[in-house]
């Protein structure tokens, strides 16, 4: 077998769509980020589920939201044995309060001195959205 007919490496620091996420990996590869809303109680949500964690209902829909966020908490990490994560340390996990109001898990970038409250903008890599300061 040469190289062109073998099968390619799976990639671990990327997600596996399915039916139901397909529409926010998609728009994240486009530079857009989803969120989804409910029609019921109109709170958005995130991570994506199918029915409203506020309400219960199944009233929702895929909403764009605006990018920006604050800086609730972060660690940098040091050490991580998963391909391809080893490559990237140190790197700076986060949770970010999304404008709309979700919570969301992410990675900060270009950011030298992160701090509580500092405002965000999204920003995409190879279609996964990570987090930097936001443009003054």
């Amino acid at each position: 077998m040469d190289a062109t007919s073998a099968p390619a490496a799976r990639r671990y620091d990327l997600p596996e769509p399915d039916a139901f996420t397909r529409p926010y990996w998609q728009a994240a590869a486009e530079g857009r980020l989803l969120i989804r809303g409910c029609g019921a109680c109109g709170r958005a949500h995130h991570y994506p589920r199918e029915f409203c964690p506020h309400c219960w209902s199944e009233d929702v829909t895929w909403r764009p939201a605006t990018g920006r966020a604050v800086l609730y908490t972060w660690s940098v990490v040091h050490r991580n044995d998963l391909p391809p994560f080893g490559d990237r340390v140190p790197y700076v996990a986060a949770v970010v309060d999304l404008a709309e109001g979700p919570r969301m898990m992410t990675e900060l970038v270009e950011t030298p001195e992160p701090r509580a409250g500092l405002e965000l903008e999204v920003v995409f890599r190879a279609g996964v959205p990570v987090f930097r300061p936001a443009a003054r």
